[in-house]
């Protein structure tokens, strides 16, 4: 039982020892709390390098959040404090490249961030109405998918140190559109994955800090929801 999220499993909720209880146990309540906080903090930082967009503040923001990132993948419990630090790099990158999409094409970050909300609200009731059965099957679809785009832009990035650009990711006509709408629906179907995970945590009464880290799970997903949508708007408006 996996996710296409590498931050949320079942075997992520299993290694984190003895079920506990009471106020020590995780629960979903707290969880969609931890997230409200980490989205404030990487709006903070958002604002940061949206006023102040320094090449510091992007680069090491991207830089930064990938390596706390692993950190927290492979330190759990450390996530009370590892995550807040990744949402805060996470938005000094996610604010620099905002601007820059906002300079290129008019409004299209505003729309970017209602379609994300759009999609995560769509996509949680989709999951509580049970329109979307999480059974093996389709987890280890959405996990096949995710690997699959994980190859493809691995692909994309070596290919670029020999000048060669892979035109079904950068390109804007209907292959390229048609690929970026494939990516979004995938990361939309994690979402439904990440939902299931957290609520399999709570249910195994999965310590308290694991809160955190499952909530630094589902923004990891959706901050590459919200760079697809990007992607993809800006191929549209390229048309």
């Amino acid at each position: 039982m996996r996710t296409g999220n590498p931050t949320l499993t079942a075997k992520t909720f299993q290694q984190a020892g003895r079920a506990v209880s009471g106020d020590e146990a995780m629960t979903v309540s707290g969880t969609i709390n931890k997230t409200a906080t980490l989205f404030l903090i990487l709006l903070l930082g958002a604002s940061i390098s949206w006023y102040q967009p320094l090449p510091l503040f992007i680069w090491g923001g991207a830089i930064g959040g990938f390596i706390v990132a692993m950190v927290t993948i492979f330190k759990k419990e450390w996530s009370p404090v590892t995550a807040p630090v990744y949402a805060g790099l996470e938005g000094l990158f996610l604010g620099g490249i905002s601007l820059q999409y906002a300079n290129m094409y008019n409004g299209i970050v505003f729309n970017a961030v209602l379609l994300t909300i759009g999609v995560f609200a769509a996509m949680l009731m989709i999951y509580r109405s049970g329109l979307i059965k999480v059974t093996q099957q389709f987890r280890m679809g959405v996990v096949a998918a995710t690997g699959g785009i994980f190859l493809v832009y691995l692909a994309s990035i070596v290919l670029s140190f020999f000048g060669i650009n892979i035109s079904l990711i950068h390109g804007d006509g209907l292959m390229g559109i048609g690929f970026s709408l494939i990516i979004v629906g995938v990361a939309a179907l994690n979402l439904v994955l990440d939902f299931d995970m957290i609520e399999k945590g709570a249910g195994s009464n999965a310590p308290k800090y694991f809160e955190w880290y499952a909530s630094f799970g589902l923004m990891i997903t959706l901050v590459w929801l919200y760079i697809e949508i990007l992607r993809l708007l800006s191929k549209l408006q390229r048309r």
